[in-house]
This record gives structure tokens, C-alpha cells and sequence, in this order.
């Protein structure tokens, strides 16, 4: 695999993985403590479980960028100097799908649809083409959603992107925070980059009565950065040194 050439000229980047406090289906609500997360954490970017807008409710209605809703969160980027990548059901010509929405200062954009479904989502979603790469400030970011970070295809099709940082939204049981770790580690030693896994805290939809959070930043060797708790409310971040 080709390292990126980006990181040998970009700068430090702040990270942050954060797991708000939400309510099912309550999107203004959601939005706004995505806001108060995104002022909280005080980094360039900033990465939310998987549909942290809904939470895991496989019936929430999709969600558009252009929601007004979201406002609150473009309004935290825009003083934090931050990029979001926040979950969302989203619709689209080719279905509907669990998807990561970029919100900054100029744009709100789905920028990634889940590849791997599991349990009961195939019955309401559709995966989504491939693996991607965003530019954040020179970095190359990779991005998944839950089970994708532990597919060898998707996994290695992500690597051959030349990413500089992975990152991920979540929602585990506390019992899987073993294979969450396991998979953080192999995703930072197969792409060659650091990894930030943003975990769901809390109860939500489905069998998740509980979650795991601690959300969790990996070196690109798999040194462990920083782990947040298991409550809702938790971040942590660190500042990424570009590679040599």
C-alpha cells in the first residue's frame, strides 16, 4: 500500500470521538447536544456513533443534510472551527441507507453510506457502494460504520485508499468491547494509520438496552491515544502527528 503523500505536508490534527446523550427519534434534540459535544471537545474534527441523530431505531425517518434541524450543529462548527461527522438514516436514489453527514462551516453532505449490514437492518437499508476517503485539512480520512471495521473486504479495500486516519461510528453491547478493541487494532495496523472509534453510550433501539461506549483513538501501530468512559456524555480526543 502507497502512503498518502497528503499527511507528509498537513499539519496536527485534533480529534475527537465523542457519545452525546440522546433521545430515540428526538432529532432537534439530538442536534443540539451534538452542538454542545462539538464545543466541548474543542477539536478540528469530530466523529459520533453510528445514527447518533436518532439513535439505533431502525424506523427513524431519513434525515436530508438540508434538515433545518441540524442547524445547531452548523452553528457549533462554524464557532469551533470544526468539522462533524454525525450518523443518520439517509435517503437516496438507490434506497435507504445508515449513513456519516459532514457538517462544516460551508457544507452539510452524506458523505458515506454503511457497507456492511447486520442483524435486522437489511430488512430497511441498503448497503452502500464502497469504501471512501474525505479530506480533512490535507489528511485523507477513511470512514465506516459498525460492522464495516470488522470486514477484511471493506478493511482492505480502505487501505489501498492511502488513508491517514480511520474513522467509525459505533453502537456494541458492553460484552463486545473486546472485538471492538480487536478491530481497532487491526484496522490501524492494516491501513497504516490511526484509528478513532466514536461508541454509542446508553440505551437505544433494537437488543441495545445497553452499550458499550468508550469510545477510543489507536496509534497507526495500536498504541491506545485515549479511551472515553461508558456514559453518555463522555469524548476524548488527541492531536495527530502527520506521519514521516
Amino acid at each position: 500500500m502507497e502512503r498518502s503523500r497528503l499527511a507528509n505536508v498537513a499539519g496536527i490534527l485534533s480529534v475527537a470521538v465523542a457519545q452525546p446523550e440522546i433521545t430515540p427519534h428526538a432529532v432537534a434534540d439530538n442536534a443540539y447536544q451534538h452542538a454542545r459535544a462539538i464545543a466541548a471537545a474543542a477539536a478540528r474534527l469530530v466523529v459520533f456513533p453510528e445514527l447518533s441523530l436518532t439513535g439505533y431505531e431502525l424506523d427513524a425517518d431519513p434525515i436530508g443534510p438540508d434538515d433545518p434541524r441540524l442547524d445547531p450543529i452548523t452553528d457549533a462548527c462554524v464557532e469551533a472551527g470544526a468539522v462533524a461527522l454525525v450518523g443518520a438514516p439517509v435517503r437516496s436514489g438507490q434506497g435507504t441507507h445508515i449513513a456519516m453527514i459532514r457538517v462544516d462551516a460551508r457544507t452539510r453532505d452524506v458523505v458515506y453510506h454503511k457497507q456492511m449490514l447486520g442483524g435486522g437492518e437489511p430488512r430497511r437499508f441498503s448497503p452502500g457502494p464502497g469504501p471512501v476517503a474525505i479530506n480533512v485539512d490535507g489528511w485523507r480520512v477513511g470512514v465506516g460504520i459498525c460492522k464495516d471495521t470488522g470486514s477484511p473486504l471493506h478493511i482492505a479495500a480502505t487501505a489501498r485508499l492511502g488513508i491517514d486516519l480511520y474513522v467509525a461510528g459505533l453502537v456494541h453491547l458492553p460484552e463486545e468491547l473486546a472485538e471492538q478493541d480487536a478491530r481497532g487494532f487491526v484496522l490501524a495496523r492494516t491501513c497504516e494509520s490511526y484509528v478513532a472509534f466514536a461508541g454509542f453510550a446508553g440505551a437505544t433501539g433494537d437488543v441495545f438496552s445497553r452499550t458499550a461506549g468508550n469510545s477510543t483513538i489507536w496509534s497507526p501501530d495500536g498504541t491506545l491515544l485515549g479511551r472515553a468512559g461508558d456514559r453518555p456524555g463522555d469524548l476524548v480526543s488527541a492531536n495527530l502527528e502527520p506521519s514521516p
